[in-house]
C-alpha cells in the first residue's frame, strides 16, 4: 500500500503533465541504527518527506556494530584482507538493515522496496576493503524509485569488474549516499547521525565550549570531521558539486558542508518538549509508546476513561488522570489529542489552545465540528493546531488537498476514507458472513468495540466535511452529508466501496458517503484491506492522488508523529533554533 502525493496528466490537456516528483537521499548510519528497535525511527523520517510530496532514497548501515561481528565471523574461518570473497559476507550487514528499514516502512503504509548491493549496482575499482565508486547501472534504481515512493538500499558495497563485492572503506555509507546523489543529479545529500552538525572539536570535551558550524568548507570538514563523515566522501562532494548535509534525527538544522564557511557558533540547547497525550486506545498507544521512548520528548500526563485500566504499553501510572482539567496544570507545551469522542476532544482542543498548547488530533469527529474555530482561536492564541492524523490514516489527504488549493481551484474530491469498511466490504465480497467480517476488523485493529460511527457512515462524513473545508474553506453541516449504512442487508459484490466526496458548482458543495460499485477508476477498486484512497479534481483539469493505509495503530500513530515533528520544527523557527 503506498503514500503518495502527485499531480496526473489530464488525457484533455497534454501540456498539464504529471509532475516529476523531488527525490531526496538520506542517509542513516549505525549511530541511529544502533539495532533493529531503530528502524522504525528511520521509517518516521522517512514518512516525513514522502507525505511532503518527495521520493527518498534511504541509505542505511548496518546495525551497529554487525561489521565487527561479520569481520569476526569471517576472520574466525580464515578469511583476510585480502581475500576477495571477505567484502560479499561483510556486506551482509547493510543489506539486512536496508530489508528491515523497508518493513518498518511498509508497517505505516509507505510504498517500499529494498534493494541489495548488486541490484543496486554501484561498480568500484581499488582494493576489495576500500574501493572507489566509478560508475552506477542505474536500471535497477531508476526502475525502483519509478514504482515505490522509498528505495531503501545499501551502503558501504558496490560491485567490482568482475562480479565480486568490494566494500568501500569504513564509513562507505557516506561515499555510497553522496556518490547516488551525483548519479540521481542533485545537489545535495543529508547524512543523518547522532550529532547535530560539526563542532570545531568534540562536543564530549568540556575542556571549552564546543561551537558548531552552520557552513563549514570542504577543507574545513577534511580537518575537522574526523569520524564524523567519510573523507572520501566529502573528496567526491567537492569534486561532483554536491553540498554534504549533516544533522541529528528530525532536526531541521545542522551543518552543510560545501563551498564556504562561517564561523562557529554556539549550539543552541533543547531540552525536551513536554508533551501530554489523551487518549490511550489504538492510535493513542501507539503514540505513547513511541513518546516514552524518545528522549526528546518528556510525556507529562495521559488523560484517559480509567487511569486504573491495564494498557498494552508500559507507561508510569503515575501519568494517567481522568481530569482534562488536571492534564493540562501539568503545562505541556504540545497536547497530542487521539480521543474517541467528538465533543469531549473538540472541548479538550479548545482547552489546551487556551492554555497556550500547540496541539495535533487524530479525533475527525472533534476537528470537523468547526475546524475554521479552531484554527481562529490557534491564531489568536500564537499556537498551532495540526490535523493530518484525523483523516486518511497514513495517506496524506490533508497534504494533498492543500496541494491543489494552493495550485489553483478546486471544484471537487471523491476518496475512499474510512478503512474499517473498506477491509470489511472487502471480506463480505469474498463471501465471508457480515458478523465474521466485523470480528476480523475488531482483531485486527481497525474496527472499535461499537463499531457504529463507521459503519453508518458518520466516520467518512465527518473526514467529508473536514476534506470540504481544506477544500472549499466552508465545511458543510453534519445532517446535510447524506450517508449510506454498512448493514448485513448490504450487496457487497462487483468491487463495492464507501465513496466519500464533496463537489462545488455554482457556489454550493454538495457532499455526500455512499456505497456503490460505479466508481470507474483502479485507484479505488484495486484498494485492499484498509486501503483508502483520494482524488481531488481542478478547476483546470488537474487530478490529485493520494493512497495510503487508512486504519491501524502503526499508520495513523506515524501521521500524528509527523504533526508533532512538524509543530516542534516550527516552534524552534519561531525561536530561531533552525
Amino acid at each position: 500500500m503506498s503514500v503518495s502525493l502527485a499531480v496526473v496528466e489530464n488525457p484533455e490537456k497534454p501540456a498539464l503533465a504529471a509532475q516529476t516528483a523531488e527525490v531526496v537521499v538520506l542517509k542513516f548510519g549505525s549511530s541511529i541504527l544502533r539495532s533493529p528497535a531503530e528502524a522504525p525511527l528511520v521509517a518516521s523520517a522517512v514518512y516525513g518527506h514522502v507525505r511532503a510530496g518527495r521520493k527518498v532514497v534511504a541509505v542505511v548501515s548496518a546495525f551497529g556494530g554487525a561489521t565487527d561481528r561479520l569481520l569476526a565471523e569471517a576472520r574466525a574461518l580464515g578469511l583476510s584482507h585480502s581475500n576477495d570473497l571477505l567484502p560479499g559476507y561483510v556486506a551482509l550487514g547493510e543489506e539486512k538493515s536496508a530489508a528491515l528499514v523497508a518493513i518498518a516502512c511498509d508497517r505505516i503504509g509507505l510504498d517500499a522496496c529494498a534493494l541489495s548491493v548488486r541490484e543496486l549496482g554501484i561498480v568500484a575499482e581499488g582494493e576489495p576493503e576500500h574501493s572507489r565508486p566509478s560508475g552506477l547501472r542505474a536500471d535497477h534504481l531508476k526502475q525502483a524509485l519509478d514504482r515505490h515512493e522509498v528505495v531503501v538500499v545499501p551502503g558501504f558495497g558496490a560491485v567490482k569488474s568482475d562480479g565480486k563485492v568490494a566494500l568501500l572503506g569504513r564509513g562507505g555509507s557516506d561515499l555510497t549516499a553522496v556518490f547516488l546523489a551525483a548519479e540521481l543529479g542533485l545537489n545535495k545529500v543529508r547524512l543523518v547521525k547522532d550529532v547535530d552538525g560539526l563542532y570545531d572539536h568534540d562536543p564530549n570535551d568540556h575542556a571549552a565550549p564546543a561551537l558548531r558550524y552552520r557552513r563549514a568548507s570542504w577543507d574545513v570538514a577534511r580537518k575537522l570531521g574526523g569520524a564524523l563523515v567519510q573523507h572520501d566522501a566529502i573528496d567526491l562532494g567537492e569534486s561532483r558539486g554536491v553540498e554534504i548535509e549533516v544533522a541529528a534525527l528530525d532536526r531541521a538544522d545542522g551543518t552543510v558542508i560545501g563551498e564556504r564557511s562561517a564561523p562557529p557558533g554556539p549550539a543552541p540547547a533543547l531540552p525536551p518538549l513536554k508533551v501530554a497525550v489523551a487518549g490511550c486506545g489504538v492510535v493513542g498507544g501507539g503514540v505513547l509508546g513511541r513518546l516514552l521512548a524518545d528522549p526528546r520528548y518528556d510525556v507529562v500526563g495521559v488523560l484517559v476513561r480509567n487511569p486504573n485500566k491495564v494498557r498494552d504499553v508500559a507507561c508510569p501510572q503515575s501519568l494517567f488522570t481522568a481530569d482534562a482539567d488536571e492534564l493540562l496544570s501539568r503545562k505541556p507545551d504540545i497536547v497530542l489529542e487521539a480521543l474517541s469522542e467528538g465533543e469531549a476532544g473538540h472541548a479538550l482542543i479548545r482547552a489546551a489552545l487556551e492554555a497556550g498548547c500547540d496541539v495535533a488530533s487524530a479525533n475527525k469527529q472533534a476537528v470537523s465540528r468547526d475546524p475554521g474555530g479552531l484554527q481562529d482561536l490557534a491564531k489568536l492564541k500564537k499556537k498551532r493546531v495540526f490535523w493530518s492524523a484525523s483523516v486518511g490514516g497514513g495517506a496524506p489527504m490533508v497534504e494533498t488537498v492543500r496541494a491543489a488549493r494552493a495550485a489553483g481551484e478546486v471544484v471537487g474530491f471523491e476518496a475512499v476514507l474510512n478503512g474499517t469498511v473498506n477491509f470489511m466490504l472487502e471480506r463480505l465480497g469474498d463471501g465471508a458472513a457480515f458478523s465474521e467480517a466485523l470480528a476480523d476488523a475488531r482483531a485486527a485493529g481497525f474496527a472499535e468495540e461499537d463499531p457504529s460511527s463507521d459503519l453508518e457512515g458518520l466516520d467518512a462524513a465527518a473526514k467529508v466535511r473536514l476534506l470540504a473545508f481544506e477544500a472549499f474553506g466552508v465545511s458543510p453541516a453534519v445532517e446535510d452529508v447524506p450517508r449510506d449504512h454498512l448493514t448485513e442487508a448490504t450487496d457487497a459484490s462487483g468491487g463495492v466501496r464507501q465513496l466519500g466526496g464533496a463537489y462545488l458548482k455554482d457556489g454550493a458543495i454538495t457532499p455526500s458517503v455512499s456505497l456503490s460499485a460505479d466508481h470507474g477508476d483502479p485507484l479505488f477498486s484495486n484498494l485492499r484491506g484498509e486501503g483508502n484512497a483520494l482524488k481531488v479534481y481542478g478547476a483546470d483539469g488537474r487530478v490529485w492522488r493520494c493512497r495510503g493505509r487508512g486504519a491501524g495503530r502503526w499508520a495513523t500513530t506515524e501521521s500524528i508523529m509527523a504533526d508533532l515533528a512538524e509543530i516542534v520544527r516550527l516552534r524552534r523557527a519561531d525561536a530561531g533554533l533552525n
